[in-house]
């Protein structure tokens, strides 16, 4: 995978939340300190209290904030798509990919560390993923009528599994650059999708099931 980064942050704040991302990725939430968080933004660690209340704080913000910008991204999309079902579903996939690869330690830390947050916070991301799951859902099932919402569903959950795979793919330089990686996922992403108007009906995951991020998993 290139080395191709997300836009640079462009407020202090911003700055923490993407080092502390970083950080609790590699290390672990618990194996990162507030002085080494600060020493990556370049002040000193007291000086993260000017902005959070602490590391739960920022651990919080992370993932209840991931969650809501890809809803709010899919919302946007799904309203910017034109009458083209196939599009939106497109612009969908794309939007996603984006994120699975310039937000992986995201991606980590909600498989790891979602347990860690207030139980009001955790439950605001669920209930971020599951609305985020069932706008794709919608979308799925008016490109690729199938006997179930069940089954529109397994696939969604399953696709967002490949696509936050992201993170377990190789050390840096190992995969295809950034765009060919993308378009790689985006057409293993559209066959999956493809694959679903076939075979028996099944149940898939229930309607409250939440997904790895993003959602992640989403």
């Amino acid at each position: 995978m290139s080395n191709a980064q997300a836009p640079a942050p462009t407020s202090r704040r911003e700055q923490i939340l993407k080092e502390a991302a970083r950080l609790f990725a590699e290390r672990g939430f618990h194996g990162v300190g507030v002085d080494e968080i600060g020493a990556a933004v370049g002040i000193s660690g007291p000086g993260l209290y000017r902005h959070f209340a602490g590391k739960d704080a920022m651990l919080a913000e992370l993932l209840v904030g991931i969650s809501e910008r890809l809803l709010e991204g899919g919302r946007m999309r799904v309203a910017e798509g034109g009458e083209s079902p196939a599009a939106v579903l497109d612009a969908l996939i794309d939007g996603h990919i984006d994120f699975a690869l310039d937000d992986r330690p995201l991606i980590t830390l909600h498989d790891r560390e979602l347990d860690r947050l207030r139980e009001a916070d955790r439950k605001r991301v669920r209930q971020l993923q599951r609305q985020y799951v069932e706008l794709w859902v919608e979308v799925v099932r008016r490109v690729h009528p199938v006997p179930s919402e069940s089954r529109a569903r397994a696939a969604v959950h399953a696709v967002f599994g490949l696509l936050n795979s992201t993170p377990h793919l190789g050390r840096p330089g190992a995969l295809p650059g950034r765009t060919e990686m993308a378009q790689l996922l985006h057409r293993l992403a559209l066959g999956a999708f493809g694959a679903v108007a076939g075979g028996p009906a099944g149940d898939g995951p229930a309607a409250g099931e939440s997904v790895a991020v993003g959602a992640p998993g989403a």
